[in-house]
């Protein structure tokens, strides 16, 4: 087999809500001067459906519940001295007036006041009627990081779309024309700097995870087209992200000693950057190593024999600035789940790291209660 052979698949239009099954256009992750190189051979075309799932478009039909952290506003009505704050502690009870502690977590707030009404008739004469209010919520919630006008984690009492989400966060970052001539004249600055802060976002690598996998959300289409096909509901714990637009770092994954970004040069290649990560661990799958290019939700992949590269035996790939490497444990079967596991991996490494950095760095903001009337 010819050293130059590269196996090429790109798999268009992945991930797009409502897209029909669709095939790609190919890249070449290794493209030779040499005009008397065979051409590329190719792998099958690879058929995709992923989609949203309808019913991330409609309104969520679960009642909230209590958790820890939530708190009520409680009061017996015609009693001053009853009223009260209650916090849902970590072993899901409250403690209110003269009860030992009452177990709410799980319980809808009609299930809560019957069973507060319940515990209460033991110390008066006639059956008290129970006023309660949810002042706080802090047991449902979801994380909104990257380049919006207000990252942190907010709450999630009540059905809430991901417009609406990205609204209260005050909408994707977009720098003033000065703050993006002080970044260009002191050369951009990195991730934490203060030109950064100013940095748009790139909506086609922005993502949101549920669950641990990303969800085929295209922000592009959201907020640039208009596509409400896009508008999902969030979850409580839904993690979403919009990177800098400025980003250009690669990500080396899998199968390495230290998975990481590497820093986009004038010519990082595929060999300096597995080398930038320590290098390939002992078993490593080296044969099937992946190059995935391009946004999130229409990504190309290129496979190549690393292996063969590290022998002399095929020449070194130059990679792009974004691009992320994939050295697997094992070899793949499907190309299409080989991608998708590529994906995930790189999106929870990214929420893992950006979710981390923002606690340490006290940059978390919880947001204002949301009162909720009972």
């Amino acid at each position: 087999m010819n050293h130059k052979v590269l196996i090429t698949v790109a798999l268009g239009a992945l991930l797009l809500a409502g897209c029909k099954s669709t095939t790609g256009p190919q890249f070449e992750a290794r493209p030779s001067s040499d005009t008397n190189a065979p051409p590329t051979r190719e792998l099958d075309l690879v058929t995709i459906t992923n989609t949203l799932e309808p019913r991330w478009l409609t309104v969520p039909t679960n009642v909230f519940t209590l958790g820890p952290g939530d708190k009520l506003d409680i009061q017996i009505p015609g009693d001053v001295t009853t009223k009260s704050t209650a916090l849902v502690g970590p072993d899901g009870k409250i403690y209110y007036y003269l009860l030992p502690g009452l177990d709410v977590w799980g319980l809808t707030l009609p299930e809560a006041k019957e069973r507060l009404e319940a515990q209460l008739k033991e110390y008066f004469r006639e059956q008290p009627q129970v006023s309660l209010t949810l002042r706080a919520v802090e047991s449902k919630r979801f994380w909104m990081m990257g380049r919006v006008n207000g990252a942190g984690i907010y709450s999630l009492a009540t059905p809430v779309t991901l417009l609406e989400a990205l609204s209260r966060a005050g909408g994707p970052s977009v720098p003033s024309p000065l703050a993006s001539l002080a970044a260009g004249v002191g050369g951009g600055g990195g991730a934490g700097t203060g030109s950064s802060r100013q940095e748009s976002a790139d909506l086609k690598r922005s993502f949101v995870i549920r669950d641990g996998k990303m969800l085929p959300v295209n922000f592009h289409k959201l907020l640039k087209e208009g596509d409400m096909s896009q508008n999902i509901y969030l979850q409580p714990d839904d993690f979403v992200f919009l990177p800098g637009a400025m980003s250009r770092d690669i990500h080396v994954l899998g199968a390495v000693n230290q998975p990481r970004a590497v820093g986009f040069g004038e010519e990082v290649t595929l060999i300096s950057a597995i080398s930038s990560a320590g290098g390939t661990i002992k078993n490593a799958y080296l044969s099937h190593v992946a190059i995935v290019r391009g946004s999130l939700t229409e990504p190309k992949i290129a496979v190549v024999n690393y292996w063969d590269i590290v022998k002399g035996k095929a020449p070194d790939v130059v990679l792009e600035s974004q691009d992320i490497v994939y050295v697997p444990y094992t070899p793949y079967r499907h190309l299409t789940r080989y991608l998708d596991l590529i994906v995930n991996t790189f999106v929870r490494t990214v929420g893992a790291n950006e979710g981390a950095r923002a606690v340490s760095d006290g940059e978390t903001q919880v947001d204002v209660n949301v009162p909720i009337n009972f």
